[in-house]
């Protein structure tokens, strides 16, 4: 019994973390590659260990073992006996059932001796029907491409064997204990058996795409020194691996401002293939032409823009989600998805892919054999989908705390700020007799935020400052206010990537911005974000909305949060700020009138 020691690990497999203990910082550390936080309140922090949380890690290459030496040397109590073993089994579910590379069988169903083994020919008896299915498993010579999906032992194959959401995919096989399934469904399965606790080890090789000769610049176009940094490089080769079967496939963690944008650029100069980049908005796929044009050699006829805009494929295409998930109506068919079979690609970036739609999902789930990557700053999904990134994209191959790179200096420190405000009294009794969403609505457009906002913006005037919110009247009502110009889904691309170039360039010191301003925008100078509402509780939104302002600078970002006191909007508030918790930030809460102190306090820091 270590009475000093921060954690409390109980049999529910919650872990209380308690943050005055002296080890609790590396302790939280610790934590973070196998366990989610859940609630973050002033002494007591709650993680949970979850399947997801265990799998991810044993991917990175942790083993049980590990997780529960962590838990041990921080334990105050001893670790109850039922969580080691729960750890244990459920940590050895991973590599049960892996996928694997089996031979071709031509259409006709007699199997191609590639591998040297004869296979009778009712092996194939039951061929797939879906015609479609059967065209994108083939190869050039009409034969149908397999794999070998192979469980450890009997009992695994026999419980696969009576999942029915699996078992329509499954054909018999001649080797011990295995299936044949077709590469179109190699995803699909993935993601079934994920959902009935089985995480597939998919060892099956990748295919090569076409070769595109990718070289990064020792100097940019813009005449500044370009070097990769350490942590980028590792993010890099985590994902590249030797280029053998079981690697070139998943996740990559590393908060906003460190150059997520920079580690896909150098995955496709270790693999040297055309690429395919997904990312979230027209102004995205602009800044990513943008990076690969400045930073690597590729010249603009080998780099294509396919948006609603432009669609245009080369041998290296920036697209967005919304393109591909667009359709002329809602049951008809994707039109744009054919852009995914358009070119030989060897690499595809999912930039943004806690964003990834579910018909991109689909998609992603039959391009099994493609090299993959998810760029992101938080797995978190609060439509509790990170299992399909972990099966379809990839599990996480590389993560970093948000504060070891602050610390090295890679991005800015920041203070997080709650103010709370009163509601307006004008108000007050039609929230009391509103239903819980309207609650939110009235409490996030409190018209007392307004004069907070302007008392901000008038103090910290070194500040180069975004204003970020959810409600388009709200915003409307705050760019007046400040005479400041807007940024929403109403401007036109055009119209949106001058005023992001004006604000880069000084000329502009407060822009107000909706939420299409959230992700994947490079705003370098910000330095200050004062969110005046938002998307209920969203724990990734409040991740990204930090991260505009983390790019490295001298001065410390800071980043307010306005919130309507003793209202529904404290609570989503709460939610939102566990992320960010995790990493190690404090959220200092003050009323609106303790103000004036703290804005005399940060005078002297100016």
């Amino acid at each position: 019994m270590q009475y000093d020691n921060p954690l409390i690990i109980q049999s529910d497999k919650t872990i209380l973390l308690d943050v005055h203990s002296p080890r609790a910082e590396e302790c939280r550390m610790a934590l973070i590659p196998f366990a989610e936080l859940e609630r973050s309140p002033e002494h007591l922090h709650t993680y949970r260990l979850t399947p997801l949380s265990l799998w991810n890690a044993c991917s990175a290459g942790i083993k049980s073992e590990q997780i529960i030496e962590t838990l041990n040397e921080f334990a105050r109590y001893e670790t109850p006996q039922v969580v080691k073993a729960w750890i244990m089994s459920t940590a050895m579910r991973f590599g049960k059932i892996t996928i694997k590379e089996l031979s071709i069988r031509d259409l006709s169903g007699k199997q191609v001796d590639e591998t040297n083994a004869e296979v009778a020919d009712e092996t194939c008896a039951s061929q797939p029907t879906e015609t479609e299915a059967a065209n994108e498993s083939s190869d050039e010579s009409g034969k149908l491409e397999y794999l070998e999906l192979h469980a450890e032992n009997e009992a695994i194959y026999r419980e696969i064997q009576s999942i029915k959401s699996v078992s329509k995919y499954l054909e018999p096989c001649e080797n011990e204990n295995s299936f044949c399934i077709l590469l179109t469904y190699r995803g699909t399965i993935k993601q079934e058996l994920l959902k009935n606790g089985w995480p597939v080890k998919d060892e099956a090789p990748l295919k090569d795409g076409a070769p595109l000769e990718i070289k990064l610049r020792d100097t940019t176009l813009s005449g500044k020194k370009f070097t990769l940094r350490d942590y980028q490089i590792e993010a890099s080769h985590s994902l590249v691996g030797d280029k053998r079967a079981g690697s070139g496939f998943g996740t990559i963690v590393l908060p906003c401002g460190s150059g997520k944008t920079i580690v896909g650029l150098s995955i496709m100069n270790e693999l040297q293939t055309n690429t395919l980049i997904v990312t979230t908005n027209i102004s995205a796929v602009h800044q990513w032409i943008s990076e690969i044009l400045d930073k690597t050699e590729l010249t603009k006829e080998q780099v294509g823009e396919y948006t609603g805009e432009e669609k245009v494929i080369k041998p290296v295409t920036v697209a967005t989600y919304q393109v591909l998930t667009w359709r002329p109506d809602k049951t008809g068919p994707f039109p744009h998805f054919q852009i995914f079979k358009k070119n030989n690609w060897g690499l595809i970036i999912y930039d943004e892919v806690h964003l990834l739609p579910a018909p991109v999902f689909r998609v992603t789930a039959e391009i099994q054999a493609v090299r993959r990557v998810g760029l992101t700053a938080t797995l978190v999904r609060e439509d509790g989908c990170e299992g399909h990134v972990f099966s379809l994209v990839g599990p996480k191959r590389y993560d970093v705390p948000w504060k070891d790179l602050e610390g090295a200096g890679f991005i800015a420190k920041a203070e997080c700020i709650e103010v709370r405000i009163d509601l307006d009294s004008e108000k007050e009794l039609e929230y009391a007799v509103a239903n819980s969403r309207d609650k939110y609505k009235i409490a996030s457009t409190n018209k007392n935020k307004l004069t907070m906002v302007q008392s901000l913006v008038q103090k910290f005037t070194k500040d180069k400052i975004l204003v970020i919110g959810q409600y388009l009247d709200q915003l409307d009502d705050v760019a007046k206010l400040l005479n400041a110009p807007i940024i929403t889904g109403k401007n036109s691309t055009k119209e949106r990537d001058e005023l992001y170039s004006q604000f880069r360039e000084g000329k502009i010191r407060v822009l107000v911005v909706s939420k299409v301003a959230n992700f994947a925008i490079d705003l370098p100078d910000a330095s200050m974000a004062i969110q005046i509402s938002g998307t209920f509780g969203s724990r990734q939104e409040e991740a990204q909305r930090l991260g505009r302002i983390l790019r490295p600078k001298e001065r410390t970002s800071r980043f307010f949060t306005l919130v309507t006191r003793d209202t529904i909007e404290e609570n989503f508030s709460a939610n939102r700020q566990k992320f960010l918790t995790e990493q190690g930030y404090a959220y200092k809460l003050i009323r609106s009138n303790q103000l004036d102190d703290m804005l005399n306090e940060a005078e002297c820091d100016d």
